[in-house]
C-alpha cells in the first residue's frame, strides 16, 4: 500500500524512507511508533478511569437525591 508524503503529497512505496518527488525524509522511527502506542494505551486507561469515576459520581448523586433527611 503506497504512502503519501506529508510534505508534497506524492505517493511513495510503503517501505520508502525518502520521498521520490521532494527527497524529504518520510520514515517514522520505531521509537516514535512505540511512544505513540504507549501514549494511546495510557489515554485509553485514563478514559476508562474517567468513565468509572463519572458512573460512581452519578450513583452517589442518585443515592443522595433519594436519601430522606
Amino acid at each position: 500500500m503506497p504512502i503519501a508524503c506529508p510534505f508534497c503529497l506524492q505517493e511513495n512505496a510503503a517501505a520508502a524512507l525518502v520521498c521520490a518527488a521532494c527527497s524529504r525524509d518520510i520514515a517514522v522511527p520505531a521509537s516514535l511508533l512505540a511512544e505513540r502506542d504507549d501514549l494511546c494505551r495510557k489515554r485509553d486507561l485514563a478514559r476508562e478511569e474517567l468513565s468509572r469515576a463519572r458512573r460512581e459520581l452519578e450513583a452517589l448523586k442518585r443515592v443522595k437525591k433519594f436519601r430522606p433527611l
